[in-house]
């Protein structure tokens, strides 16, 4: 089992920590990771966290996991499922969960995080015995989202990029965007409790950026933004998520800047499966993220 240790640090006016799974037998990558929960709840803990930090470790890549500080709960009503028999846990065990994270606060402290995240890991690849250029950086969900944005920051800085952008089922645009013909059938098929509707994903939203127009530049939502020049791109979507059509315009507006792109669809998966702990479309994620990362 890989031996974890966690690293203190401050950004966005905020403390906040990595937990660095070291690659057992380093191949010279690292991957900094983000884990989802709509912006205000989720561990270093779930297996959409630890799951990835264990597995690409032992594939020789070394992931720093990042416990960036959640947005506040005002939004949470908003993720409440209608069916008390719905896989999601409960607003009681949500709200259980996200009270326990300590401090909390909006955009764009989450996004400074991530930067501040990723030069730590990039001045101490060394010590795990990665290369610094060959820094990747990822997330899933809200984590994919601070990714992209985190991604942004440091070209517009002109700072080192990423080795590569990963990004698995993400929501990269502000709201919900219309499915296609296709991906509306499909999502006749999921539980409702399931889906994000656009009133949540907006209650969502709006509860980690209250005023869009106090997000410019894309730092927040990435989507319609300015893309050119951000590092090659990986993109894993869930075939069964209303999120899916912000991932696929997304993928469009990064072909169109003529950014490297790979995009995979994972047939017959819901968003969140990372937290499914076996789950074919988990499984591969995984191979893809550890065959990019290392390629890089």
């Amino acid at each position: 089992m890989t031996d974890t240790h966690d690293i203190a640090l401050e950004a966005g006016g905020h403390d906040f920590r990595v937990r660095v799974y070291p690659a057992s037998d380093p191949g010279g990558a690292a991957l900094v990771w983000l884990h989802g929960g709509a912006f205000m709840f989720g561990t270093l803990e779930m297996p959409e966290a630890d799951q990835v930090g264990r597995r690409l470790s032992e594939a020789g890549i070394t992931v720093v996991s990042v416990d960036y500080t959640l947005a506040p709960l005002d939004g949470l009503a908003a993720l409440a499922p209608p069916d008390p028999d719905a896989a999601f846990p409960s607003p009681e065990q949500l709200r259980a969960e996200a009270e326990a994270a300590g401090p909390r606060a909006r955009f764009p402290v989450a996004g400074l995080q991530t930067v501040a995240a990723f030069d730590w890991a990039a001045q101490n690849a060394g010590t795990y015995g990665a290369d610094p250029d060959r820094v990747a950086l990822g997330g899933a969900s809200a984590g994919a989202n601070l990714s992209a944005g985190a991604a942004m920051r440091l070209r517009d800085r002109g700072a080192a990029i990423p080795s590569l952008l990963a990004l698995v089922y993400p929501s990269l645009h502000d709201g919900i965007l219309e499915p296609n013909e296709e991906l509306a059938r499909l999502l006749q098929t999921v539980p409702p409790a399931r889906i994000f509707t656009s009133e949540a994903r907006d209650a969502i939203n709006r509860n980690y950026l209250p005023d869009p127009a106090g997000d410019p530049d894309g730092y927040a939502f990435a989507g319609g933004h300015h893309l050119a020049g951000l590092p090659p791109v990986l993109m894993v979507n869930a075939e069964l998520d209303s999120l899916r059509a912000s991932g696929e315009a997304f993928a469009g507006e990064l072909a169109t800047a003529s950014v490297d792109l790979h995009v995979v669809r994972a047939r017959g998966a819901m968003h969140g499966y990372l937290n499914e702990v076996g789950h074919p479309a988990a499984e591969l994620t995984l191979r893809l993220l550890q065959d990019a990362i290392a390629a890089r």
